[in-house]
């Protein structure tokens, strides 16, 4: 059985909290990472595509994605382009999660 970590990434997810928890996740031998993709108001929190790239560059091993990126606020040509940059990025460990809200 593999076991992956989901994140609700508008809840005040930063920088060093992203890093910690993905170096965490990696070390302790869990499958893969998934984070939602919103913007909140008022609070700290990171921009999907920006932390995934991160994500893809700092790891060697878990998978990882988006856990929905809606297309009602992405471009779904420019969230393609996106995606298969940052699986080039990862060695094809991105598992893209598309839907509607």
């Amino acid at each position: 059985m593999e076991i992956s970590i989901s994140v609700e990434g508008q809840e005040e997810l930063t920088w060093p909290k992203w890093k910690r928890l993905i170096n965490e996740i990696e070390n302790l031998g869990y499958a893969g990472l998934f984070r939602s993709d919103h913007f909140p108001i008022g609070k700290p929190a990171l921009e999907l595509i920006v932390s995934l790239t991160y994500l893809a560059d700092h790891t060697k091993h878990i998978h990882f994605g988006s856990l929905v990126a809606p297309f009602s606020f992405r471009n779904p040509v420019m969230l393609a382009r996106q995606a298969a940059a940052i699986d080039d990025l990862s060695n094809g460990r991105l598992v893209p999660g598309l839907g509607a809200e």
